[in-house]
């Protein structure tokens, strides 16, 4: 049993290359930094409840997500990426991370950022 733990969490980090999951402190600490890029992967509707203040919206589930992020972003900095829960950003971070950018996902999403009393934007 847990040989094939460790076997299916060696593919798993195989497979997130360029991926590093954080967790809401050190993501925190990181979107002070002028030199990172920040986006919110959630729908423009979620966006407008309340972001993460300096978050580009920019919808995981649109098709056009791919050809947006290229054209807004830049792979020579670091992309921090966040959802509602943490899924949809995984999915995100996985796309762009295949695509060349260095990647940072947000561990339970705006969800965990709101837990621990961080403010958002409107």
């Amino acid at each position: 049993m847990l040989l094939a733990a460790v076997g299916l969490s060696g593919c798993a980090n195989a497979q997130k290359e360029n991926i590093t999951t954080v967790d809401v402190e050190t993501f925190a600490t990181a979107v002070k930094d002028d030199s990172i890029q920040l986006v919110d992967v959630r729908t423009d509707e979620e966006y407008a409840e309340g972001h993460i203040n300096g978050a580009l919206s920019i919808d995981v589930k649109n098709s056009g997500f791919m050809e947006k992020a290229r054209q807004t972003l830049s792979k020579d900095r670091p992309v921090y990426v966040y959802c509602r829960s943490g899924r949809r950003s995984m999915m995100a971070a996985e796309a762009l991370a295949k695509d060349g950018f260095t990647l940072y996902n947000l561990d339970g999403g705006i969800m965990a950022w709101q837990k621990a009393g961080l403010p958002t934007a409107k």
